[in-house]
């Protein structure tokens, strides 16, 4: 969800993670009393330039018992699908077809003291599955947007090769910011989460508002851009992304970095009940496998849990939605 994909963007890191998931020791140490380059330097300002901090306080007790994210730039209703499409320019110089599903299901997972509900997003490129990744969310009562967690599983030909998990109140990782309750151009730049652990730390910062884009064959107004970076990955990306009132995120522009990637919305609907019923039990799956796949990490989490809502007792529960077969 954050927007910066840090092992498909950076492979050295993503090879040195997985060592240590598999109990190897990887480390590369400065030689003592050395001075950094000039590259080196240059690198170092860059990402100290683009650097943020908390926009808010991370309070758990200011989120609500049952999760429900209806921010007006970034509504996750379950049911809810956003498909966007296009293409990435990879090393081999070529530009490669390329998709992000984004799924909000029904299973909710308590992350650091909240209750936060699962988005399953899938990363496709030349039709293969490249990534798959449980985001955990939650939206306080201010209506602030958190990123509270990922557990992004990598594939390469098939097969698991990395999952550089973060949760918030682990290993040093701290929750961020997904979306503001009241995005305004001219605010400083905001966290949208820091793991030490994984080399993760992404900012964002509201650019620009009230914009038309139109997308899918249908127009959007007072479309929200945010600018995002990765301070200690300055080369790996940066981003310019569209939110659309009751939508949320319509389109990814590429503003730098050495593997951009430009997509658009193909298709925003709500899945039926059996579709969506499907993607809960892929979620549950992953669930499970992540406390095998990064024990130290995800294995310190409580398990994920299926909303079930009871026809006609349960229907004003905010964590309860209609869905339409």
């Amino acid at each position: 969800m954050s927007g910066i994909r840090r092992c498909l963007r950076a492979a050295v890191r993503c090879v040195a993670i997985f060592a240590l998931l598999l109990g190897a020791a990887v480390a590369v140490p400065a030689e003592a009393g050395a001075t950094p380059s000039g590259p080196a330097r240059a690198s170092a300002a860059a990402a100290a330039a683009l650097d943020c901090s908390a926009a808010v306080r991370f309070d758990r007790s200011a989120f609500p018992r049952h999760p429900k994210i209806d921010n007006k730039f970034l509504p996750l209703v379950p049911g809810s699908s956003i498909l966007l499409s296009g293409t990435v320019l990879e090393d081999d110089g070529l530009l490669h077809a390329h998709q992000i599903s984004t799924i909000v299901s029904d299973v909710t997972k308590v992350m650091n003291g909240v209750r936060t509900l699962v988005i399953f997003e899938r990363d496709i490129q030349d039709g293969a599955l490249q990534e798959s990744e449980l985001a955990f969310e939650a939206q306080d009562k201010r209506a602030t947007v958190w990123n509270i967690g990922e557990y992004p599983e990598v594939y390469e030909d098939g097969v698991l090769v990395d999952a550089s998990t973060w949760i918030s109140g682990v290993a040093r990782a701290k929750a961020g910011v997904a979306m503001r309750a009241h995005p305004r151009v001219g605010t400083a730049a905001y966290l949208q989460g820091v793991a030490p652990g994984v080399g993760f730390r992404d900012c964002a910062q509201v650019v620009k508002k009230g914009l038309d884009r139109c997308e899918a064959n249908r127009c959007f107004h007072n479309v929200l851009a945010i600018d995002e970076t990765s301070p200690l990955d300055p080369e790996g990306g940066h981003q310019l992304k569209y939110y659309a009132p009751k939508v949320g995120n319509i389109e990814v522009g590429a503003v730098g970095g050495t593997v951009p990637e430009v997509l658009r919305l193909a298709s925003f609907k709500m899945l039926s009940r059996a579709a969506l019923d499907r993607v809960n039990r892929l979620v549950l799956a992953q669930d499970r496998r992540g406390y095998r796949v990064s024990p130290s990490v995800y294995g310190r989490t409580a398990r994920a849990e299926l909303t079930v809502c009871r026809p006609g007792r349960d229907h004003d529960r905010p964590d309860c939605h209609r869905h339409d077969s």
